[in-house]
């Protein structure tokens, strides 16, 4: 670590498949569908047996049928592309190894918290509003298509209605029928 050619570009690197394999393993697809390893261009066997240690793995999973997780893969996606992940996997060095504009470190395990509490919730919201693309739906609906509890539902449509992602557009009787916002 730290020998890379783009001097810090291994040690980013490896804090996004963290973040990468947190996801997989939140969105029940799983951590060991992904691997990654540090090869030199000078040892073709250590990477032959990394690649065939990681066939042998794959095989013993089983196939994955993409299909059966379209919502939760577009929820990863999604989390990965969102400004709070991205710009806390990012700041870890300058916040647990440096110090923050106001002189503070912050301790790596509070730091590790607060990095996984921001992906379960980025990823939450994510699952409730990739579950709305496919047309506006109750509450309860949701909750059904995601998984999630109704209430962490109705917290997450709050959250994405009040920063201009979610919307009513309907009722339903008394109950309010939720959006992608235009």
């Amino acid at each position: 670590m730290g020998e890379c050619h783009y001097l810090d570009g291994n040690v980013y690197a490896e804090k996004r498949m963290q973040v990468v394999e947190d996801l997989l393993e939140l969105s029940g697809i799983g951590r060991k569908r992904m691997q990654l390893c540090w090869v030199s261009a000078a040892e073709g066997q250590l990477f032959s047996d990394y690649v065939t240690q990681f066939s042998n793995q794959t095989m013993e999973l089983g196939p994955f049928e993409s299909e059966e997780f379209k919502l939760q893969l577009e929820a990863v996606e999604q989390t990965l592309n969102s400004e709070r992940v991205r710009w806390l996997t990012g700041m870890e060095r300058q916040l647990a190894e440096r110090e923050n504009v106001y002189k503070q470190k912050v301790e790596a395990n509070d730091y590790k918290e607060l990095l996984g509490r921001t992906i379960k919730e980025e990823y939450e919201k994510a699952l409730v509003l990739e579950s709305l693309r496919d047309g506006p739906m109750l509450v309860r609906e949701i909750s059904q298509i995601t998984g999630l509890p109704l209430i962490k539902v109705s917290w997450w449509l709050t959250d994405l209605k009040r920063n201009g992602r979610a919307a009513v557009e309907s009722y339903a009787g008394d109950h309010p029928k939720f959006a992608v916002a235009a």
